[in-house]
């Protein structure tokens, strides 16, 4: 069964994409392609799963929001 998941994309000031799952604390990677992020982020979700101790609850991703200040 697959299952989905949030991706958060940002790319640094040197030019590096960045991926974050929100919904898996500390699952993320870097690459500086997007095709290659994107086989990386899969391959860190995979890894965090197995890794991922049962008694975790797993987040939900409500939004993003930006903020003035």
């Amino acid at each position: 069964m697959d299952r989905e998941f949030t991706v958060i994309i940002e790319q640094d000031e040197e030019g590096y994409f960045i991926a974050d799952v929100p919904e898996l604390k500390g699952c993320h990677t870097q690459a500086k392609s997007l095709d290659t992020l994107i086989e990386r982020i899969k391959e860190a979700i995979q890894l965090c799963l197995e890794v991922y101790d049962e008694k975790q609850t797993l987040t939900h991703l409500v939004g993003v929001q930006k903020v003035r200040v």
